[in-house]
């Protein structure tokens, strides 16, 4: 194989593992094609769940006819024993004579381990194929496990003057339909999504994925101090799709039990002035798996986020109206200092859909 073809097939590797993202956490979302002779004798990315594994997936195509082939892995095969046996077992095993992977895993209980399984069995190992390509896949992964925390989308829908909703509270729609039919898909590829107490109060959402067909649906999440929320839509089908509260030591006891009985899952976490640290919501939400996280508010919440540094991409949609300054602003008030010292990200993609326009960045 040249590097060319390495890179083609690592290319599909890590396409294939895409269709994980928002299905596997607290897993990593893999992709693996197994090659022989130029030819693709089995694909797969990692299920639903988290299990099987990608290698396990590509090993089973490819059956008999895997001995000898190259096997191309998005992220280095565990060599640890949980639920199933180690993929790099599963590699030697089938007979596999090369291994190239795009990155080492950092897991603790991998890290460079699967790699070093495979050079003991005679295995050739070449990695580093594609290695950005692959980082930026496993990005909510990869953050999870080096920060403890997981990746943060942020979502903002605006005017072309970055109001979210008018004066009176008016919001729907400012973007149109082939925008809102985006957000849902990019719902589908987070593991959960993320809205404060007022976005609650005001627009009691559902925050699922609609128009996708049949898809695992996200963790549904509100960040509120007091859990001084309304019991809508989200408490009537908690029992159904999961719904997280993050809320502070002071929140009512009555509430708890309220939305206990509902069927949520609270977490406390410490707070920061009059509201939830945000370090500390998404530290308790790595501890419990999450690895993306779609942020869609309010502007509150978006403001904290930023203001501490932990919004990874921001992704905006601009609809073509302007709602003037007594609109309601998309964010919440920044901490005053020197432009310089603004949150700033780099823009990395921008294309119409329907009629608006879509901006994403990554922070710097």
């Amino acid at each position: 194989m040249t590097a060319e073809d390495d890179r083609r097939f690592m290319a599909l590797a890590i396409a294939l593992g895409a269709r994980g993202l928002g299905r596997v956490w607290p897993n990593p979302a893999v992709g693996c094609v197994i090659v022989q002779g130029g030819r693709i004798l089995g694909r797969g990315w990692t299920q639903e769940g988290g299990r099987p594994h990608a290698e396990t997936v590509a090993l089973a195509q490819a059956g008999a006819a895997a001995r000898g082939a190259t096997a191309y892995v998005s992220l280095e095969p565990c060599s640890h024993h949980g639920r199933t046996p180690p993929c790099a077992d599963a590699l030697v095993s089938a007979g596999i004579a090369r291994v190239v992977s795009a990155l080492e895993d950092p897991d603790p209980r991998v890290a460079g381990r699967g790699h070093a399984r495979l050079r003991a069995a005679g295995i050739e190992v070449t990695t580093g194929v594609m290695a950005a390509e692959a980082a930026a896949l496993q990005a909510g992964f990869l953050s999870r496990i080096r920060l403890g925390r997981p990746m943060v989308t942020l979502k903002l829908a605006t005017s072309f003057d970055g109001r979210i909703a008018t004066a009176s509270g008016e919001s729907r729609w400012i973007t149109g339909p082939e925008a809102r039919h985006l957000v849902h898909a990019m719902r589908a590829r987070h593991d959960a999504v993320l809205v404060g107490g007022g976005t609650l109060r005001a627009d009691d959402p559902m925050l699922t994925v609609r128009g996708m067909g049949t898809v695992r649906q996200p963790v549904r999440i509100v960040a509120s101090a007091g859990l001084n929320l309304p019991l809508g839509r989200l408490a009537a089908s908690a029992r159904d799709i999961p719904v997280w509260l993050l809320h502070g030591e002071g929140a009512p006891r009555e509430a708890r039990a309220a939305w206990e009985s509902a069927g949520a899952r609270l977490l406390q976490v410490a707070q920061s002035g009059a509201g939830l640290d945000p370090a500390a919501m998404l530290l308790a939400l790595g501890q419990q798996g999450l690895t993306r996280v779609f942020c869609e508010g309010g502007g509150r919440l978006a403001a904290s986020l930023l203001a501490a540094g932990l919004v990874d991409e921001v992704i905006g949609f601009t609809a073509g109206l302007a709602l003037g300054a007594g609109g309601l602003p998309s964010l919440g008030a920044l901490p005053e200092g020197a432009l310089a010292e603004a949150p700033r990200f780099t823009l990395i993609e921008t294309r119409a859909v329907g009629g608006d326009v879509l901006h994403r960045w990554r922070r710097v």
